[in-house]
């Protein structure tokens, strides 16, 4: 938030060092004429405040946070798991399938229990995008759920985003070094 506050603190000043510029004149010179060197107050030293903004440091320590993923798991707060992954809102649970072909409304049976339902299910594949099985799709949607299939690296981006945003999110997924 220090960083958000000298940004706003800085405004004020761009906008005051524009305002104190000389007037441009009155009658039009030739292009030639002009003065070439007229410095303009930098916008990307104003700006360059909301490049030390990281909302992503600032996650709270109940919250689930993937760090990293690897060919055989994933780093998760801190923590190595080997294997696939459940989570569910803030909880994360060992997850039996091993590629996306075991991947069943059975392997997903935890979504008619769970309460409140997230609002979409990210399916993290592995290495590569494939496509679902339309019986699984089906049963997702029974649920209430949306679903957004990725591979795994990009599922877990995805994931921490809308996590950080408070939505109600779940991910299962599958190690990167699987290919379906």
């Amino acid at each position: 938030m220090a960083g958000r506050e000298r940004a706003v603190a800085t405004l004020p000043k761009l906008i005051r060092s524009l305002r104190n510029q000389p007037p441009k004149p009155k009658v039009s010179m030739p292009i030639t004429h002009q003065p070439q060197n007229q410095m303009l107050p930098s916008l990307r030293r104003a700006f360059s405040l909301y490049d030390q903004i990281n909302i992503i440091d600032n996650v709270p320590e109940d919250q689930l946070r993937f760090q990293r993923y690897t060919d055989t798991g994933f780093t998760v707060n801190g923590v190595d798991y080997e294997g696939s992954l459940l989570s569910v809102g803030n909880l994360l649970m060992s997850w039996s399938p091993k590629d996306l072909s075991q991947i069943t409304p059975d392997s997903l049976s935890i979504f008619k229990i769970v309460r409140p339902i997230p609002e979409i299910l990210i399916l993290g594949c592995g290495r590569n995008i494939v496509p679902v099985d339309p019986e699984l799709k089906r049963f997702i949607r029974s649920t209430g759920m949306k679903l957004e299939v990725l591979d795994s690296r990009n599922a877990i981006s995805t994931y921490n985003i809308l996590n950080e945003e408070g939505r109600i999110v779940a991910a299962a997924l599958i190690p990167y070094g699987v290919s379906s």
